[in-house]
C-alpha cells in the first residue's frame, strides 16, 4: 500500500494523464466514429474515467477495494464512473 502511495506521489500529473489517455484508447468504449474522430460521448467518458481513476488512486483504501472499484469503472464505461462517484463512500 505504501509503495503505491509513494509511486502516485512521484508521478507528475502529465504522465498520469498520458497513461490514462492510452488506457482510454484501449478500453471497450472508445467513443470514436468510423473516420477515427472522437465523439462528444467519448470525450465525456474520458473526463469521467480520468477523474474517477485519479480519485480512486488517492483513496486510502486497501488494494482489494481499489481493484474492485477500478474494475467497475473499466467494465461499465459510463455507468461505472457514475456509480463510483455516487456510491463509493470516498472522502
Amino acid at each position: 500500500m505504501n509503495n503505491l502511495l509513494t509511486l502516485t506521489k512521484r508521478l507528475p500529473g502529465a504522465a498520469l494523464s498520458l497513461s490514462l489517455s492510452l488506457a482510454f484508447l484501449l478500453s471497450s468504449c472508445s467513443g470514436r466514429r468510423s473516420d477515427g474522430t472522437t465523439t462528444i460521448a467519448g470525450i465525456i467518458y474520458l473526463a469521467l474515467a480520468v477523474f474517477a481513476v485519479i480519485s480512486l488512486i488517492k483513496q486510502d483504501w486497501s488494494i482489494g477495494k481499489k481493484i474492485i472499484w477500478g474494475l467497475v469503472i473499466w467494465f461499465f464505461p459510463f455507468l461505472g464512473s457514475i456509480i463510483y462517484f455516487l456510491f463509493s463512500g470516498r472522502k
